[in-house]
């Protein structure tokens, strides 16, 4: 180009700070809330984000963990990126319990964390909520992060982060800016909007061989996870073409509706298990089948997953395909159509199935039982429950009926006892028209307490039911089963969670029975602002016991 027509060439250059040119790229990619706890080094974010308070809501926590928490929930609830910001050093390191939980649960949070001055890092000194290597940290965390050392790379490095949070395998990503460079004014070119991203393509003769093994297959089984939550009716189809039933724990509820005839929990597929010859695992680590019930020659693996370095974790499956599932599956249907054998329908065997197993978790996890019936019910259809480390949670895996995805928000293998109330607000932030319940022991409930605080002033109406049995249960339970009854550290003195919640301007209610329960809920649905329902309880039943089942096949493979 010429000095001449360089001159004559439109600038799209503007002045504007490194806070600013974040802010307004989350906006331009439809980030519509976040969740933080602002300080002195992240000041001028706050002051972009008040500029911006017509097209980002932000809602500020009491904790680190709450706005790290929060965040995990809406982007699990979702699919769509959950930010938080926190100020550096404790204040994320506050924050990172959430953090390797969205990695844990593959969930699209975007961790945006302050940082010591530029000039300062690395070299120890003391500043101000220093620590060693914080950009290390994140990245430990997350699948992608970096630093943003000015306002002209701002723009860019902010829509990169939101990209790697939709490309590939889903896992949180993270963004650290010092604490001057993100008051630091500039010439930023055009904010971008959401950058492109080019699927890998899927080995359609590998689709093929495995439409062939499912095809010929006598005994097929299909497991589901977090990975097949958009595909919901592709897997409906192949179950009913191949008569498959579909497993489902923890982060697959929902995938198929519970309701199906094929749709099974880990007590029903264990049952079935030994006579397996193909397991299809759509988004799913199989972790439990591989690893616990067995396998052996007579079985084989396919495993469809949009990590390649995934697949040889436990075991090499037989036919390892890598790819989404949102692009595999629609194309491995009509291969299966032109493979399948002809196949009578499972219905009546499969119903018989889940009677037996529905007869057996009721009996063996009565109060837990009765307490989920009447959460399911009241949810209604399109309910969101988020279960937590508790036997009502436990219970919950393989007891409650799931009807639709993202509708069953859980840990996953991370297991982070206290996460359940601040990331069901998360939820609840993300869907203020919906029914949305938290359920807490009254250990974990305490974790986030000061959430409450949060949930008033922002006025968001979830419901939470704190199961009290004054104790950590399940340790309390292991020390007197396993260990000779030493009772140790495992025991709690609570408040009154009823007027704690009332102290906080929230709603508190009492529940003795199953009908004062059912009352409760149904009150706080109808309410407006968060409610809080102490349930008195005693010793539960182990309901954990019911994930795996005892090998029935093969010698295993061992991680």
């Amino acid at each position: 180009m010429t000095a001449r027509a360089e001159a004559a060439a439109p600038s799209y250059m503007t002045e504007m700070t490194t806070a600013e040119a974040i802010v307004r790229t989350l906006v331009s990619h439809g980030v519509d809330t976040v969740f933080g706890l602002p300080g002195v080094q992240n000041d001028a974010l706050y002051n972009a984000f008040h500029d911006h308070r017509d097209r980002i809501r932000v809602i500020h926590t009491r904790h680190e963990q709450g706005a790290a928490y929060m965040a995990l929930g809406y982007a699990l609830s979702t699919d769509r990126a959950g930010v938080y910001n926190v100020v550096p050093g404790p204040g994320f390191l506050n924050s990172t319990g959430a953090l390797c939980t969205a990695y844990a649960t593959n969930a699209k949070v975007l961790c945006l964390t302050g940082e010591i001055p530029s000039k300062f890092i690395g070299r120890g000194i003391g500043q101000l909520h220093e620590i060693n290597d914080q950009l290390r940290v994140l990245r430990s965390l997350t699948k992608w992060s970096a630093r943003i050392t000015g306002p002209s790379e701002a723009p860019g490095r902010t829509a990169e982060a939101l990209r790697q949070l939709q490309a590939g395998r889903p896992r949180p990503v993270g963004l650290e800016c010092p604490w001057d460079v993100l008051a630091s004014e500039g010439a930023v070119d055009r904010i971008p909007g959401p950058l492109p991203i080019a699927p890998d393509p899927v080995d359609t003769d590998a689709l093929e061989e495995a439409a062939r093994i499912l095809g010929r297959a006598e005994n097929p089984m299909i497991f589901v996870g977090r990975g097949a939550m958009n595909v919901p009716e592709e897997v409906r189809q192949l179950a009913e073409l191949l008569q498959a039933p579909v497993v489902s724990y923890r982060t697959g509820r929902g995938v198929l509706d519970s309701r199906h005839y094929l749709s099974l929990t880990n007590p029903s597929g264990h049952r079935l298990w030994p006579k397996v010859d193909v397991a299809l695992a759509v988004g799913s680590r199989m972790e439990i089948p591989q690893l616990n019930w067995g396998v052996d020659e007579n079985l084989t693996i396919v495993r469809i997953d949009a990590d390649r370095a995934a697949h040889d974790r436990i075991t090499m499956p037989d036919l390892p395909i890598t790819a989404r599932t949102e692009d595999a599956m629609p194309l491995l249907i009509p291969l299966v159509y032109k493979h399948n054998r002809p196949r009578a329908s499972r219905k009546s065997e499969m119903e018989t199935l889940k009677e037996e197993t529905a007869a057996m978790l009721a009996s063996a996890l009565e109060p837990q039982a009765v307490f989920l019936r009447i959460i399911r019910e009241e949810l209604g259809e399109d309910g969101i429950f988020v279960e937590e480390l508790t036997q009502v949670g436990y219970a919950s895996r393989q007891v409650m009926p799931v009807y639709k995805p993202y509708t069953f928000i859980s840990t996953g293998y991370q297991g982070t006892l206290g996460w359940g109330f601040p990331t069901a607000l998360g939820v609840k932030a993300a869907h203020p028209g919906r029914r949305v319940l938290s359920i807490s022991g009254d250990g974990g409930f305490m974790f986030a307490v000061q959430e409450l605080a949060t949930a008033v002033q922002h006025g968001i109406g979830l419901v939470t039911l704190v199961f009290n049995d004054n104790a950590y249960g399940n340790v309390k339970r292991m020390q007197k089963e396993q260990y000779g009854n030493r009772v140790i550290a495992s025991d709690l003195r609570n408040p009154d969670f009823v007027r704690l919640a009332e102290s906080f301007g929230a709603r508190g209610l009492h529940a003795r029975t199953p009908d004062e329960l059912r009352g409760a809920i149904r009150e706080g649905f109808a309410g407006d602002g968060p409610t809080v329902v102490e349930i008195p309880v005693g010793e539960m039943p182990d309901a954990d016991r019911f994930k795996r089942g005892p090998r029935v096949r093969g010698g295993g493979r061992d991680a």
